[in-house]
């Protein structure tokens, strides 16, 4: 078999050279790494991925191939795909073709045979940052020529990314058995494993695009809202702050998760930043401090809420509290209002692919909801 040769590029000037794995060209994103063991299929179609080239640690990748089941989108939405050893054969029951052909078909850069170890300890030292996959003419140009296109890019900081891949039209998903609640979700990349964990719970969803007015919002969530997760600067976001502020102020049920939590910090007057290298992956610490139980937990985020963990904070909208932290650096991982029927978390309570520790969260809201409504 004949590879093409292939080139990482990072924007401080390091390079790895492969070999082209999926579609041959260029692409540019913020190199990440994530530490999941298995999923990679749920990562590649999670849109908040969307502008990110992501890095798999685990070293093979692909054995399962790819089915018509996990996806948690409708695409691919990574920009790159950078993995150690894909697996030559997919061996799975469930399998309909290989990991190397779903990235051609969706025209995803890719790149293989590099020491993944490395990449992610440069990128945990020195951080995220932008890179570029070639794939194609890379003996035409010398590494000046790439690092140019690379620093050309757009940066993560700044990036006003859900409206892009965010549903253009509401839609409805029935609950799954008997209708207890009507929930509004708002869109700002939503996974499918949501949808199934809200509508498996009675919950009827009306799914709205990130533009949707409070009016709207309101409108179609009578018993509570959802803000979903998403990729880009919560900072940016400035529409969907706003109808958070509007849903608040009139005490609906509200629930986020990841950029949901972003959002919400930001509408309680709280400011967010950027992570050095971010979580990502499915093994990651998290402490309930409403119950002190300590679960493992499914993350994608590059951003953070800034609030202080020693101390309720009074709001505009209230007391609030920090009520979930990261074990691993003391990120704040979850918000909980004490005087409205509001909380957030920012990691991943639906966790596909596992682990599923958290997913009394999802119980939570639909209690919260229930004890709002009585």
């Amino acid at each position: 078999m004949i590879f093409s040769p292939a080139l990482l590029v990072l924007e401080d000037g390091t390079t790895f050279s492969g070999r082209a794995f999926g579609a041959v060209g260029e692409t540019f994103g913020e190199a990440v790494f994530t530490t999941g063991m298995t999923g990679y299929q749920e990562t590649l179609t999670d849109p908040s991925y969307f502008q990110q080239i992501v890095i798999q640690t685990a070293p093979h990748i692909g054995n399962t191939g790819i089915n018509d089941e996990d996806d948690e989108s409708s695409r691919i939405w990574v920009s790159g795909y950078v993995v150690r050893d894909p697996a030559r054969v997919a061996s799975n029951w469930r399998s309909k073709r290989t990991l190397d052909q779903e990235l051609v078909q969706q025209k995803i850069v890719g790149i293989a045979g590099i020491d993944t170890r490395a990449l992610t300890r440069h990128l945990r030292d020195k951080g995220a940052m932008r890179a570029g996959i070639f794939s194609q003419n890379i003996h035409d140009h010398d590494k000046e020529y790439f690092l140019n296109k690379v620093k050309s890019s757009p940066q993560m900081k700044g990036a006003d990314l859900c409206g892009m891949v965010s549903t253009k039209q509401s839609f409805v998903v029935p609950a799954v058995g008997k209708k207890l609640y009507q929930v509004a979700a708002i869109d700002l990349g939503m996974k499918n494993a949501i949808l199934q964990n809200l509508t498996t719970r009675g919950i009827e969803l009306t799914v709205l695009p990130v533009t949707a007015s409070a009016e709207e919002v309101l409108a179609a969530g009578i018993d509570g809202v959802f803000l979903s997760n998403g990729p880009g600067d919560p900072e940016t976001a400035t529409h969907a702050i706003s109808v958070t502020r509007e849903i608040l102020k009139v005490n609906r049920t509200l629930f986020g998760i990841c950029f949901g939590n972003q959002i919400l910090g930001r509408a309680l007057g709280f400011e967010t930043y950027k992570l050095t290298f971010g979580h990502r992956g499915i093994n990651q610490p998290v402490l309930d401090r409403t119950t002190g139980k300590v679960e493992i937990t499914t993350h994608n985020h590059g951003f953070a809420v800034k609030a202080p963990i020693s101390s309720e904070t009074d709001t505009e909208f209230g007391r609030v509290e920090v009520s979930h932290i990261c074990l691993n650096d003391n990120v704040v991982e979850g918000l909980a209002l004490k005087d409205k029927p509001a909380f957030s978390v920012q990691y991943h309570p639906e966790a596909a692919a596992g682990p599923h520790d958290a997913g009394y969260l999802f119980d939570r809201f639909t209690a919260l909801m229930d004890k709002n409504n009585a």
